[in-house]
């Protein structure tokens, strides 16, 4: 008689070693340690200019969306202006996001494979590394988190709540904005349009002051992204780009709204609408592609929007593997996607903080070309998952 097989622990197990682990990061290894290779000294440093009076927007320019700058100085202010404080404040700010993305990819990967599955999903998360270096290095967990709401508010066929998720989403990276068309593709037109408004409105809620307010610092916020050089892909290289990441240089510059339009190292020698127009017209033949799965292929779909995104992004920033990790997760086998998810992960790590920290600049085209092939890859096992009628699960390769 064949022994029963053991049920994998349940979800709330998973959860409380997810968040009890964090939290005993945060009590026991010091700040200086926590941030060492991370963001958070910069963005304490920025929230700091509010002790003269200096409001992000308003009276200085900034690089990221919104939302998370006037949380960092909400934050800053609870903190007493004391950096230590600010580090566990914004630390266990992002532990909820974290916490309210894991509950999500839980949902939407029972919806898909069933709670067994689901769990099974949940543990590979809880027992990844990465996620824990960018929780403690940026805020991308928020933006982590609206991409899950919004896929999950799509399959519940909530679409005001999906254009909500896609708003605030947008309002943290911009990126999130390209979820509309997965909205299209799931749903049809219609919903994208009612999706489209909702979060239009949530857009011009959030930027409709800041114009009124302050124009000129609203409008090079909003510039400064994508007047950026290249750094650190193929077009970077081809640029001669190479000894240098997406850094915009110092604080001081945030005060004149004309040097967020200044590129800082060398300019594009390829036209933008150049290497645009293939990755547009392979996304248009994607997006056109009847789906063959009977409960759609929204997580696919959009994994692989955002792979198509990186590889044809003229920067790369290694925390951004953190809103495709759970995608892959449910997009594609359980081996297969945590095979790329490490790989990527390794050759992030490899290249920040181990190349980059030590200013090993002329390794860094390695890596650059490694991840570059690796993203193609993983574009094209997203494409054969989506034209694969059978629904594989979670165990299944």
């Amino acid at each position: 008689m064949m022994p029963a097989r053991k049920s994998t622990p349940s979800f709330g197990i998973a959860l409380m070693l997810f968040v009890s682990a964090r939290l005993m990061m945060l009590m026991i290894w010091p700040v200086e340690n926590l941030t060492l290779y991370g963001d958070y000294r910069y963005y304490f440093d920025l929230a700091a200019l509010s002790d003269a009076g200096y409001v992000p927007f308003v009276h200085y320019w900034s690089e990221h969306a919104p939302l998370f700058p006037f949380l960092n100085l909400a934050i800053y202010q609870l903190s007493g202006g004391v950096f230590k404080n600010h580090v566990l404040l914004v630390s266990l700010a992002m532990l909820l996001f974290e916490t309210g993305g894991l509950l999500l990819l839980y949902r939407l990967a029972a919806d898909l494979y069933g709670e067994a599955q689901a769990t099974q999903i949940v543990w590979v998360y809880v027992a990844l590394y990465i996620p824990v270096f960018i929780w403690l290095s940026t805020f991308e967990a928020m933006t982590a988190f609206f991409v899950l709401l919004a896929l999950f508010a799509l399959r519940r066929d909530r679409l005001g709540l999906a254009g909500l998720a896609i708003g605030l989403g947008t309002m943290t990276k911009f990126v999130p904005i390209v979820l509309l068309a997965t909205v299209w593709r799931g749903r049809g037109w219609r919903a994208a349009l009612v999706s489209g408004l909702v979060a239009t409105v949530v857009c011009a809620a959030i930027l409709g002051p800041l114009l009124i307010l302050s124009p000129d610092y609203t409008l090079a916020s909003l510039q400064a992204q994508a007047s950026k050089s290249s750094w650190q892909t193929v077009w970077a290289l081809i640029d001669g780009n190479v000894a240098n990441t997406g850094n915009l240089g110092p604080i001081a510059d945030r005060f004149d709204p004309a040097k967020a339009g200044q590129v800082l190292h060398n300019p594009s020698r390829l036209p933008a609408w150049l290497t645009l127009l293939p990755f547009a017209l392979l996304g248009l033949f994607i997006f056109t592609r009847p789906p063959v799965r009977e409960r759609g292929d929204g997580p696919i779909f959009t994994a692989l929007t955002f792979t198509l995104l990186f590889l044809w992004s003229k920067g790369w920033s290694p925390q951004w593997q953190i809103f495709l990790i759970p995608l892959l997760l449910l997009a594609l086998p359980l081996r297969r996607a945590v095979m790329f998810v490490l790989v990527l992960g390794f050759v992030n790590v490899l290249e920040w903080p181990v190349i980059l920290s030590r200013g090993l600049w002329e390794l860094l085209p390695l890596t650059i070309v490694i991840r570059t092939l690796i993203l193609a890859l993983l574009a094209w096992e997203l494409y054969r998952q989506m034209r694969t009628p059978t629904l594989l699960g979670a165990s299944d390769d």
